[in-house]
């Protein structure tokens, strides 16, 4: 499978409240934090009508 690398910038608030809640569902492992961003996509991405495969 190949990977993409992205540099965003989130309000500060909001990127601690999704690190704390990484941590606390998913646990402090490596790559937690990327799990769930790429999670968060794919229901934006279905939440505007893309389909997933």
């Amino acid at each position: 499978m190949n990977v993409m690398r992205f540099n965003v910038t989130v309000r500060e608030d909001i990127g601690k409240l999704f690190r704390m809640k990484v941590v606390e569902i998913k646990g402090n492992k490596k790559g937690a934090l990327s799990e769930a961003v790429e999670e968060a996509l794919i229901l934006w991405l279905e939440k505007y009508g893309v389909k997933i495969h």
